[in-house]
């Protein structure tokens, strides 16, 4: 769901963070997409989108990753790892980040952007960090994927807030 437009014809905007932009992220990012169709926000305009703080361009989502999210009728297999960067990070209104190493590292390297990034738990009123399931199984992959999408439901409406 990731659109390349002018960020500014966008109203609502948001991108997830994790390492390697592989696994948790583009999870995140597919599964908020989805999100957003089922819960009847159509009429605003999204950018949704994924990157990583470590990441590499152009590495694909884990087959895990692929997998978990094919159970759920979503398709990562055209994802492609980006790095995070100042010009990217301009592009949204909400960043939300799966540690929080990932969020101190943002607002260390991008401190005119600190005031966007948030951990994703803080969209719930918790501090918790999403553990990577990097290497791990599918049910593991699915689990993260799980607890993921509950605080993206739960968490919704504050999304819906912070990312206008």
């Amino acid at each position: 769901m990731s659109t390349q437009n002018n960020p500014n014809n966008h109203s609502h905007s948001v991108l997830f963070v994790c390492s390697a932009n592989q696994c948790r992220s583009p999870m995140a990012e597919v599964l908020f997409a989805d999100l957003v169709k089922q819960n009847g926000k159509k009429d605003v305009d999204w950018r949704i989108a994924s990157a990583g703080v470590w990441a590499y361009n152009g590495m694909p989502a884990t087959s895990n990753a692929v997998t978990a999210m094919q159970t759920r009728g979503l398709d990562l297999r055209g994802h492609r790892s980006q790095g995070v960067s100042e010009a990217l990070l301009k592009q949204f209104n909400l960043i939300l980040c799966m540690t929080l190493e990932h969020k101190q590292s943002l607002a260390r390297n991008y401190p005119e952007q600190a005031r966007k990034i948030f951990l994703l738990r803080e969209m719930v009123d918790e501090i918790e960090e999403i553990d990577d399931p990097v290497g791990s199984s599918v049910p593991t992959y699915q689990s993260t994927a799980n607890e993921i999408l509950g605080i993206l439901q739960k968490g919704f409406n504050t999304i819906y807030q912070l990312s206008g």
